[in-house]
């Protein structure tokens, strides 16, 4: 059988489940052979029929009988129904929408059994086409009554395994034990169609093939040796079906090494090609550079000037330069972007005596492209360099010959022949920077603007337009973990603006209980007549549907919006963001509450990364619980923008004490790369900033809180380029990075 036969080869699948394995990302064999469990059920829980109590979550072990399928009377639901026995009493186990149990044991089977104890709630046996309601038959318990409240007792949609003996030590049993007892029960991340149990099955009949002797281990056996990691064959068995925690540990330990290994030895190699390519020298007088930043209305911190340092040190290298520049909200990217970007166009091309070389300023959002443009305006005004800006919804160009401190609307045609010849050294754009009819003389510097908002291709065809790569600098306000960035920046070099500008005020951050609500508001009041501004953010749009359950129950944007209007802020204008509105209303949106004339912005995350409003300094967070930490800490900035005191209020739905003290680290901690490190801790993985991100495997995720493994996954990484930069020896490895850059193509970095 081979590895990328579809899944479906091997089972009969219902188009539910087709569904739900997609979600899942299971559409070949390898692929539900790499969907690992999230965690295992330990026979620690187990106990006997006779002991259990309705809504505990038990393991039982003992004898399957009784086994039938057969479908519900009203509604014609198929299911499966089975008695398990041990030496205390007999219990009914039901599966609804799971009639192929019956085939899969045998009558008399000795199995391990997980689940929820269920009690019926009357005398009366329920109608059977009511699975919430459906209860065990009566079945008697050690020859007592019929009517004992033992046989009310049963299991809905347990998770079953035959085993071939009794763990001994679990009970006093008629069956014996095993000297070598299955002892962890797997339990897998499932959906709405596919279960946990059916999973468990699925990989179990694999597990029964030779399947995973035919893997070929990618990894040097050098590498395993020097760490102790088991063999790939090894390492899948032990993760399915492990005897014992310490199989499970190392196989999960193998796994997590492999994937930051192999996007180890996939960044440092793309690294040295990068190196390798011809770009533009830039040797700048610092001197000059200097003039020009004392030009800015406020003084580079120390942390901006170092970066700057470090980038002009870089342009002077015959290769081209990549960099990550990470910095909290406020600490000052644009301003080293736009100091780097001086020293570039005031430069010639080589060999020439005329001419200036070219920047590219690429933002994931027309509003930021906006904000980017209208910011480099005011760097560069007093000198006679054109600046453009272009989107799908138009373009413009600094300075206008109407207005010389002004921009004006031209043709995109216009522009295009402009930045063609040379004439426009500095383009600012959103994705239209990459489209193919962009086409510069000399681009020497490529900016990138929250980069981690564009996918690798995307990035890629900004640095590869011409055939001398530009110099890249990516920036990224996430706060990213030290561990993240070594691995998923592997080709970057980086570096971090850890100093806010002088005169920033801590912002007051207060996790408000929903008795403090409306004493919030009065404090928000008072901030409103001082003539600031508000932002509140919402975790969704629209209410949610009534009449789906699994809808998330959270305040929305537009409900909000009209409730405050109605009933807390009547006398002031209160406006409405979110990602469904077309950009131009987006842009007359946040373009009034710039200018005053909106008091209060009921947005969803959408302003995030949005046009910078100094003169707002309130900000409310509702439903706090379902953003990461990081991106809360993204979300306040919105109000860190000036030297005036701003405030940050926390209301959450759902004020358990997790969500408490994982929200008390928002007061606690120094700042965003704190907070990152706190989330990568405890909230899970995969998780950093509200949603799974990154392109990588929560098993991955793990291995990414040891430093240690990291490290080590690096530096062999980095021995194996060094000893054969084209990994010629390795063929294998080389294969799986063609395979992986392939998979890339589809991941978006969000």
């Amino acid at each position: 059988m081979q590895h990328d036969a579809p899944i479906e080869v091997i089972f009969r699948l219902t188009e539910g489940q087709k569904r739900a394995l997609h979600k899942l990302g299971i559409q070949t064999v390898e692929d539900l052979w790499y969907h690992f469990p999230s965690r295992y059920g330990d026979t620690a829980e187990v106990r006997q029929v006779g002991n259990l109590q309705k809504g505990e979550a038990a393991t039982v072990f003992g004898r399957i009988e009784k086994l039938a399928m057969r479908k519900a009377f009203r509604t014609q639901t198929p299911m499966a129904t089975a008695v398990l026995s041990d030496d205390t009493g007999k219990i009914k186990l039901v599966w609804f929408n799971q009639p192929y149990i019956a085939k899969m044991i045998p009558d008399g089977a000795l199995v391990r059994v997980e689940g929820r104890v269920s009690a019926r709630r009357s005398t009366q046996p329920p109608p059977d086409d009511a699975p919430a309601r459906t209860t065990g038959d009566s079945v008697q318990s050690g020859g007592r009554s019929a009517r004992h409240a033992t046989r009310s007792l049963y299991f809905s949609n347990p998770k079953i395994e035959k085993v071939s003996a009794i763990p001994a030590g679990s009970e006093e049993s008629l069956f014996g034990a095993d000297p070598h007892p299955h002892a962890l029960h797997p339990v897998y991340p499932e959906s709405r169609g596919v279960s946990s149990n059916w999973l468990f099955h699925a990989v179990q009949k694999l597990l029964k093939t030779d399947m995973p002797a035919a893997f070929t281990d990618a990894i040097p056996d050098g590498i395993l040796k020097r760490y102790h990691l088991p063999s790939l064959k090894t390492a899948l068995v032990w993760i399915h079906a492990p005897k014992n925690q310490s199989h499970a540990l190392a196989a999960r330990k193998r796994f997590a090494f492999e994937e930051v290994f192999f996007i180890q030895l996939q960044k440092q190699r793309e690294r040295r090609n990068w190196q390798r390519e011809q770009s533009f020298p830039i040797a700048h007088a610092e001197e000059h550079t200097q003039r020009f930043l004392e030009r800015f209305p406020f003084v580079p911190t120390n942390a901006q000037c170092r970066a700057i340092d470090a980038i002009l040190a870089d342009f002077k290298k015959g290769n081209p330069m990549a960099r990550l520049l990470e910095g909290d909200v406020g600490s000052g990217k644009t301003a080293v972007a736009a100091g780097t970007a001086y020293a570039v166009v005031t430069s010639r091309p080589q060999g020439q005596s005329y001419g200036t070389l070219q920047v590219a300023y690429m933002a994931p959002t027309e509003i930021l492209a906006r904000q980017q443009f209208e910011n480099l305006i005011s760097f560069f005004s007093h000198l006679p360099i054109s600046i453009g800006l272009i989107t799908s919804s138009g373009c413009q160009k600094f300075p206008s010959k109407i207005n010389p401190h002004g921009s004006t609307d031209i043709s995109r045609a216009q522009l295009l022949k402009w930045v063609g010849n040379g004439e426009i050294p500095i383009l600012v754009g959103t994705h239209s920077l990459i489209q193919k009819s962009v086409k510069f003389k000399h681009l020497a510097y490529a900016i990138i603007d929250e980069q981690h908002r564009f996918g690798v291709n995307q990035r890629k065809a900004l640095v590869r337009k011409e055939k001398i790569v530009p110099h890249l600098l990516s920036m990224t306000a996430t706060p990213i973990p030290r561990t993240l960035a070594l691995t998923m920046y592997g080709d970057l070099d980086l570096t971090v603006l850890d100093e806010l500008p002088p005169g920033r005020k801590p912002i007051v951050t207060e996790i408000v209980a929903p008795s403090d609500r409306n004493a919030t508001y009065e404090k928000i009041r008072k901030e409103l007549q001082a003539d600031r501004q508000c932002y509140i953010i919402t975790p969704r749009i629209d209410e949610p549907d009534p009449d789906k359950e699994s809808a998330m129950q959270a305040r929305s944007a537009k409900a909000e919006a009209k409730r405050l209007k109605e009933k807390v802020f009547p006398e002031y204008e209160i406006g409405v963001m979110h990602s469904k509105l077309k950009d131009a209303e987006k842009e007359r949106v946040m373009g009034e509450f710039r200018d005053g004339k909106i008091h209060i912005l009921v947005s969803t995350s959408v302003v995030e990364v949005g046009v910078n409003v100094p003169n707002a300094t309130v900000i409310i967070i509702e439903g706090a619980e379902r953003f990461g930490l990081a991106q809360l800490h993204q979300l306040r900035g919105r109000v860190l923008r000036s030297s005036r005191q701003a405030y940050c209020y926390i209301f959450t739905e759902r004020a358990g004490a997790k969500t408490i003290e994982r929200l008390k680290a928002l007061k606690t901690a120094k700042n965003g790369f704190e907070l990152a490190e706190y989330d990568l801790k405890f909230r899970g993985a995969g998780e950093l900033s509200g949603s799974p991100q990154w392109g990588v495997s929560d098993i991955a995720m793990e291995a990414l809180q040891n430093l240690k493994m990291v490290e080590a996954a690096r530096a062999e990484a980095a021995r194996l380029l060094d000893e054969d930069d084209t990994l010629s020896n390795y063929p294998l490895l080389s294969e799986h990075l063609k395979t992986r850059a392939q998979q890339e193509k589809q991941i978006h970095f969000e």
